[in-house]
Formats: structure tokens, sequence, C-alpha cells
């Protein structure tokens, strides 16, 4: 028989509604180089290093009576070309302009009858510049054995056939048969003789109680109620927190990592908590520039994924597959209430170390042998964490993952920029996702196009928010007084 969807994955599969796409994506954004980087090369790029990752030529198969659930069966129809798209911005290319793009093509759903991933090249920015966007549903990353499709085609080298260590696997690839329904209904009660409680959570789950049955996978809900404090009280009312539409909003905001390190140098705190102060000063000025009230004693309640290692700096996660990181959920109350940036942080510090130390966290799942560029499958691994919650104890995700500090290539191209697109819970109208790389820290705002008109407005409080720490500290040797 074919590989079943553990529980977990086949909820995301019953999760997702017109409102809630349960995809994850990243925007990459290239130099292009003067060998050039079109749609055929990327394509051919794809071709060489899909057999990395299987799962991208497998897709789902429902069992009939939902008697079982769902399995991964080679589709014999797949087509790369399909999957790999081609899209052009009028040039020369803003960034404005990509944001809109990102915006409408992470609104759609993905095609549930091929396999469950898209990608896009994004001609025509400006400065020579090329973006590449990815689209993976989340009941294809389970954290260990499927990564994303866009790690496997970077480099640490712009010669990937060179000493690099270049990964040029192209395979000749010949589709699994696929089971027929009979044997798919055999293969379900063979399963029940053995497992007869599985029948009634597979059909609970594709009745509608996906909810439920993560709950019950994760033992999110027990393990999450006797976390900090925080987790056990109801997320306090903010705009945040509304219907929302199938349609979005991307914004993107660009920073130096040195200057949350020297940020954490100067307070003697973490750069994850430097982050976090960042967005809460970021939502602060936000919500002031709307006339929301704000009191001293206001927070916003953030579902914090985090890779955890016990590093107070940021790692490099381009040997991942040696570190066995785990991806941890914590509940953080953001101080948006505090008017001082110093007093911010050190509230955000105290919170998080609070939880570290006592390990009051909520484990989504663990990372093995993960190799190349991590982050996709980290924010993605986040992102799977925050859905198995309830929606009532935060207001907002914040994915926050480390990535290499030197640069990747893809055919050549260097890699410029990565901005993570995290996809919306149910009832909730914003995900912050960031990702440092290279000595830059990239943040990427996904907003509810409805609820969040003005999400480009929080993306430029970010660099104020960041220089309102900086005078905290000394000024840099570099910039001067």
């Amino acid at each position: 028989m074919p590989p079943r969807l553990s529980a977990l994955d086949a909820s995301f599969l019953y999760l997702e509604q017109p409102t809630t796409p349960m995809h994850v994506g990243g925007v990459s954004v290239f130099r292009r180089p003067k060998a050039g980087f079109d749609y055929d090369r990327l394509v051919e790029l794809i071709e060489q290093r899909i057999a990395l990752v299987p799962r991208y030529r497998q897709k789902v198969r429902h069992v009939p009576g939902n008697l079982a659930r769902p399995v991964w069966v080679d589709d014999p129809d797949f087509d790369v070309a399909y999957h790999v798209r081609r899209s052009a911005l009028p040039k020369p290319g803003s960034d404005g302009q990509l944001t809109e793009l990102v915006a409408r093509l992470m609104s759609r759903p993905l095609d549930h009858t091929r396999p469950l991933w898209e990608m896009y090249l994004v001609e025509g920015l400006a400065r020579g510049r090329t973006a590449v966007l990815t689209k993976t549903h989340q009941a294809m990353v389970d954290g260990i054995s499927a990564i994303d499709i866009g790690q496997v085609i970077l480099d640490v080298s712009a010669e990937p056939n060179g000493e690099s260590g270049g990964r040029g696997v192209s395979d000749l690839w010949m589709p699994r048969p696929e089971p027929s329904d009979g044997q798919l209904i055999l293969g379900a009660l063979s399963e029940a003789v053995a497992r007869p409680g599985v029948v009634v959570d597979n059909a609970r789950a594709a009745a509608g109680d996906a909810v439920a049955t993560i709950g019950k996978v994760v033992g999110a809900a027990t393990q999450l109620f006797s976390m900090a404090r925080a987790a056990s009280r109801r997320a306090p009312g903010t705009p945040l927190n509304v219907d929302i539409s199938t349609q979005r909003r991307f914004a993107i905001a660009r920073t130096e990592l040195e200057d949350y390190r020297r940020i954490r140098t100067a307070h003697g705190c973490t750069v994850n908590d430097v982050v976090l102060t960042v967005v809460s000063g970021a939502l602060r000025n936000w919500l002031l520039s709307r006339g929301e009230p704000v009191a001293a004693s206001s927070s916003l309640r953030a579902m914090v994924p985090l890779s955890v290692k016990g590093e107070a700096d940021v790692p490099s996660l381009a040997t991942a597959g040696s570190l066995g990181n785990r991806v941890s959920s914590f509940i953080v109350d953001l101080p948006v209430g505090e008017p001082s940036p110093m007093v911010r942080l050190h509230h955000v510090a105290h919170a998080m170390r609070e939880h570290t130390s006592t390990a009051r966290s909520v484990g989504a799942d663990t990372l093995a042998r993960i190799g190349g560029f991590a982050p996709p499958t980290l924010h993605a691994l986040g992102a799977r964490a925050a859905s198995g919650m309830s929606k009532r104890i935060f207001n907002l995700v914040v994915t926050n993952v480390p990535g290499p500090q030197f640069p990747l290539y893809a055919a050549g191209a260097r890699m410029l920029e990565m901005f993570p697109v995290v996809p919306l819970a149910k009832g909730q109208a914003l995900a912050i996702g960031l990702t440092s790389y290279d000595g830059g820290v990239y943040y990427g705002f996904n907003g509810d196009r409805d609820a969040m008109a003005d999400v480009e407005v929080l993306a430029g409080m970010v660099a104020e928010s960041l220089d309102e720490l900086l005078t905290t500290v000394g000024p840099r040797a570099d910039r001067g007084p």
C-alpha cells in the first residue's frame, strides 16, 4: 500500500476552507547573473533536483467512504511545467508591484487533484532582479521526509557543478501504479481490524472536526493550558481578530542583523527578544496610527513558534541536519502599551526567559535530517503548530527562523533576500514571518485584504521600532555619532 498521511497531515486537508488556505510560501529575490536566470533554466533546475523531494511528484488520493486517512500516490500525469509557472511585472517592477502579485497568488488555493505545490518565476523587477515565489501545502511538510522545494534549488556557490557540492541528481522517474478503489478499501479494512478506533477518528475528521483531531494527535489542548498563566486567559480583543476574507495583502520590511546583535549585546538578551520587541513597537505605533485605544497595560498575545536549541545568537542552518532542532510554540504577551522601548525589551526578555527556563512549551515536531536552506520548512512547521491551537488564546502568529549568514545561489543567481509568507488562521487577520539571511533580517506581513488595508504602514513601522531600540545603545563605529 502507498504511504498514508499521518492524522496531523490529513487534518490540514480537512481544515482548509476558502478563507483559510493551508499553504505556506516564501519569496526569494535574486540578482540575475550575466548568463541569465530565466524560466527554462528554473524548470531545468527543478527537474534536476526534484528527486531530492519525492513527495513533490505525489498527489493525495482519498479512500472511498473516508474509511481511512488519504494516501500519497505518484501522479502519473505529473507535469513540472504546470507547477513551475512564469509571471512578470511591468519594468521596472517595484516592491509594491511584487507584493501585490504575491498577495494575489497566495490567495488562490492549490489544486488538490495534483501535487500540492506551485512555484512562480517573477521577472521584470528593477535593478536586474528576479523573484521566485513558492507555495507548499502544510500537509506536505512533516519536518522529516518532506522539505520545501525552495530549499533544494539552492547552492552555496554560483557554480553548482563545482566543488561546492552541487546537487544535480536528475533521474529517470517512473511513477508507481496508482491503487484502485478496491485496494484502498481493502487496506482500510485491514487497518480497521488491527486498530478499530482509527475508523471513528477518520470519520470524525472528515466530517469537519479536524481541530479536535489535531488536539488529540499532538495533545495541544492539555499541554497548552498547563503553560504559562498567559495561555490560560482569553486573548485581548483587537482589530487583528475578525472574520477574514478569501483575499490577502502582503508587505515586506528589511533590516540589518548587526543592529539586533548590538542591542542584544548591550542589554544581555537574545536576538529573538530584540525581534519580538521590534514587532511590539511596530504594532504599538500601528495601533496608535489607527486611533485604537492603547493603555499602559495594553498587550497583544503572540504565538511564537521557535526552533529551540539554547543558542543566544542566530545559528547557521545550512547544516541543520546536525542540529536536531525542535520547533516549540510559546505564548508571549507583547507589551504594546509600554511607551519605553527599553522597558518593552525587558518585558519581552523576561517573558521568554520564563518560558525557556521552565520548558513550558508545546512541541510541534522534531526536525531531523533537514539539509540545505531550512527556513521554509521551519516556517511551515510553525504555521502547523499555530493551526492546531485554539485561536481564542492568541491574537497573531510571529515566526522567526534563523538562516545562513552567507550567500546562496540558484542556477548561478545570487539570492539577495528571502521573505516568508505565513498563512492566516481563522479569525486572525495578520501573520508575521521573518528570516535572517546573509546579514539581513527580512519580514513578511501576510494580512487579510479587508481588515489589513494598511499592512504596508505596519511594515514601514518596523524600521522605526528598531531605531527606537538603537537609541538605547551606543553608535555603530561605521555609522559615526
